[in-house]
């Protein structure tokens, strides 16, 4: 069975997790909380929208900071979590296109991995949406005694993590397509016998053309 992977955010939808799990907190009770989070870490955000420091760097450790605001949920809450964040964030906002040609892939008897550094019960959430058989490979969660603690089971799942987890679950199997919209995608996108830039960024717009991959915008 050939393998197609793609991303999430930017990808598969325009939607984004961090934004998801603000909305929640809002509605939960949290909103001091998560302001509290968001400003400490605002200087880094425009640093890093501006350029002055490596973006995905900034972003993993936004991600590794998030992760500790749901902290003390049992893995049923994290599931609910999960679940509103997909309801309320990410599935409005789908890439309707890609997600049909994703569809009529997989009627071709193709297994579909999600490949992020989305939190793990997270993109399960958004894989369950795209019909049974998806795998989600997402950043995991370090869950003891049935609560999380907070931390992340290992490093975020971008770049060339995301990549090496992806290598380790195909165990040698030819990968037939790969989707992202941003260069920390290269790394999944390169193992693919065909790779697909999804709306993406300016450079990796202008890689994708010299190279002759497909673009989808």
């Amino acid at each position: 069975m050939n393998t197609i992977a793609a991303d999430l955010e930017g990808t598969l939808t325009t939607g984004e997790t961090w934004r998801g799990m603000a909305a929640w907190m809002q509605a939960h009770g949290r909103a001091g909380q998560y302001q509290r989070f968001f400003y400490r870490n605002l200087p880094g955000a425009v640093a890093a929208k501006m350029g002055w420091i490596d973006k995905r760097a900034f972003q993993d450790r936004f991600m590794e900071g998030a992760a500790r605001l749901l902290a003390g949920l049992r893995s049923e809450e994290l599931v609910a979590v999960s679940e509103w964040v997909v309801t309320n964030e990410l599935w409005p906002r789908r890439r309707l296109q890609v997600l049909d040609e994703l569809q009529k892939i997989q009627q071709q008897e193709r297994r579909l991995v999600l490949c992020s550094a989305t939190f793990q019960p997270i993109l399960e959430a958004f894989a369950r949406r795209m019909g049974e058989g998806v795998v989600a490979l997402g950043t995991p969660l370090e869950i003891e005694g049935g609560v999380f603690t907070g931390r992340l089971r290992g490093p975020v799942r971008s770049g060339v993590h995301k990549a090496e987890h992806l290598r380790k679950l195909l165990r040698g199997e030819a990968l037939f397509a790969a989707y992202g919209d941003s260069l920390p995608d290269l790394p999944m996108l390169e193992l693919a016998e065909e790779p697909v830039a999804v709306y993406p960024e300016p450079r990796l717009r202008e890689l994708a053309k010299k190279r002759n991959w497909r673009v989808i915008e």
